[in-house]
């Protein structure tokens, strides 16, 4: 049904009014992550609300204390829900503070100040131990891979129109998980990422610079 063009274009502000991210209220009180995060100034807290799903609050941090700029953001995470630690293999979050150091995506560069690249095809997150390529991103054509393409994940996919990469076993130790992602929901339980709805996550992705961190618990 065609609606009025002033109609459609009131409702597209305010579509974009609530992916804004600005303070809710005053300086909140110390959040569950404050003594876990050192200097970071930007904070994505995930906590589990049971099995496969979770809440997402945005933090900032300023002179005036922490400040609260979205709250209760609907999100997936493991289809084993949390864990402790990562583990290959085993589809669970794992719990802790991590970096959010470089992003990517099948689509354009939607504003983020993080390093940034557009997937195709040929672009693989290596999930092989055997191999000094693991948990890393690589450029090959399958065949010519010299990892496991098994073992690993092709990156052009529609969970991964936008995602940033969570610095989850940055040591690549053999066994301990790779390819753990804050990327766009399909709906579903994730295989141990962070998921939610594109337009929230494209929202993140601009104001997240670098130096932010993803803190997930329980």
């Amino acid at each position: 049904m065609r609606r009025p063009l002033a109609s459609l274009w009131v409702a597209a502000c305010l579509v974009c009014a609530s992916l804004v991210l600005a303070p809710l209220s005053g300086a909140a009180g110390a959040p569950w992550f404050a003594n876990a995060v050192g200097n970071a100034t930007q904070v994505v807290s995930v906590v589990s609300t049971g099995g496969s799903n979770a809440k997402m609050d945005i933090y900032q941090r300023s002179a005036a204390g922490w400040q609260a700029l979205r709250t209760g953001v609907p999100t997936h995470v493991g289809s084993a829900g949390m864990a402790p630690q990562a583990r290959s293999g085993v589809p669970a979050t794992p719990m802790g503070v991590y970096t959010l150091d470089s992003a990517f995506g099948t689509a354009p560069n939607p504003g983020t100040a993080l390093p940034y690249t557009q997937v195709g095809p040929n672009h693989w997150w290596s999930g092989d131990d055997h191999s000094p390529t693991f948990n890393s991103m690589q450029v090959c054509q399958k065949a010519q891979c010299p990892f496991s393409t098994a073992a690993s994940e092709n990156l052009q996919i529609p969970q991964y129109k936008h995602a940033v990469v969570m610095g989850v076993n940055k040591n690549k130790t053999p066994g301990g998980g790779s390819a753990f992602f804050f990327h766009t929901t399909d709906g579903q339980p994730t295989e141990g990422c962070v998921a939610v709805d594109d337009a929230q996550l494209v929202s993140i992705m601009k104001w997240l610079q670098p130096g932010a961190v993803i803190a997930i618990t329980k």
